[in-house]
């Protein structure tokens, strides 16, 4: 098993530095063709989104679109995959950070009757 730390992913779908991303592209095709066991962690995921939002200055539909490719590597595997995957749904149709879509997610995905925050949009969100 080989981890992928936030950097590869990057490297791949910037292609700024183009030593790294040849290195990040071969990875992945060895993910793809089973010569290799991927796996990666949600904070990971979050780096992700947190360097794509702060740093790179992407759209949230750009966001959103790296996600979803990266949710669809068979070959990757990701523990929370359902949970983040229905979190970037809430995350696309709402006001609300991933953070926050993610903790509506997971909350739900554990069968949570209620959620206590004073966030009354997260609240609210919640409640749908």
């Amino acid at each position: 098993m080989i981890f992928v730390d936030t950097n590869y992913f990057l490297r791949y779908f910037f292609k700024d530095i183009p030593g790294q991303y040849e290195t990040a592209k071969k990875l992945f095709i060895d993910g793809a063709t089973g010569k290799k066991n991927l796996f990666t962690s949600i904070i990971v995921i979050f780096e992700i989104y947190w360097m794509f939002t702060s740093f790179y200055n992407k759209t949230k539909q750009e966001v959103i679109d790296v996600l979803n490719k990266i949710l669809k590597l068979n070959f990757l595997q990701l523990e929370e995959k359902e949970v983040i995957a229905i979190a970037i749904g809430i995350y696309k149709r709402s006001n609300l950070d991933l953070e926050d879509s993610y903790n509506i997610a997971y909350s739900k995905f554990h069968n949570a009757a209620s959620i206590k925050t004073f966030d009354k949009k997260l609240e609210k969100e919640f409640l749908k």
